[in-house]
């Protein structure tokens, strides 16, 4: 699961291991014990998502039996369009769209590999923001639009594997930088990232048998 140590992935990987998962978090900074005192969940340190070796190599380092994949990474930066660098175009799609490719890339390889034909799971996160647009995020916008088109594309192409590609396209997430970012809205209207955690535990759980190239608005009352 990546962005596992974010403010949406605490919650994500809570409920995975609450679920009875194991989850494997990398991490850029060091190795640490994301989950405490809970063996269910293993952190790996020093993993730039952004570098293609560096996902390889921690796919390769996965177990055989792995399941289901998690991409939560991402990042969002917002300016008008004549204030938006070539460079910052190129973080958005980097953080937000390069990530999720190399992982899905990665993971289908590992499901292939048990070579017992029992498909596994990809969740990937897009945004509100790439299916109802809003001005000042033309770049956050297309990368995620991206991610949206992404998970379309590898739901046909992998259907036949029984692989269920999906995404989630969350609303503003209750969270303390959105809080302190946005003083004067009613955080009330926020989408709790525990409530995100459900639905995306039940798009990546064998439960799931039929839904795949969905993205799921989870927009609360936001």
């Amino acid at each position: 699961m990546t962005g596992g140590a974010g403010a949406l992935g605490t919650s994500v990987v809570a409920a995975f291991a609450d679920a009875g998962a194991v989850v494997h978090v990398p991490v850029r900074g060091p190795s640490n014990p994301a989950g405490g005192a809970d063996l269910r969940v293993h952190t790996v340190g020093g993993v730039d998502l952004t570098d293609e070796a560096a996902v390889v190599e921690f796919y390769a380092g996965l177990p055989d039996a792995l399941w289901a994949s998690v991409h939560l990474a991402g990042g969002f930066a917002m300016a008008p369009l004549t204030e938006t660098s070539l460079a910052d175009l190129r973080a958005q799609l980097d953080i937000n769209l390069v990530t999720t490719f190399l992982c899905c890339r990665e993971a289908v390889r590992r499901f292939r590999r048990r070579g017992t034909g029992e498909g596994g799971r990809l969740v990937n996160v897009a945004s509100r923001a790439a299916l109802q647009p809003e001005k000042g995020k033309a770049a956050y916008s297309a990368a995620k639009a991206g991610v949206v088109s992404l998970t379309t594309s590898l739901a046909e192409e992998l259907r036949a594997e029984g692989i269920a590609v999906n995404a989630v396209a969350p609303g503003t997430i209750d969270t303390a930088a959105n809080r302190a970012a946005m003083p004067g809205a009613d955080a009330t209207r926020f989408v709790p990232a525990p409530q995100i955690a459900d639905v995306i535990v039940y798009l990546a759980s064998p439960a799931n048998r039929v839904v795949s190239g969905a993205i799921v608005p989870v927009y609360g009352r936001s």
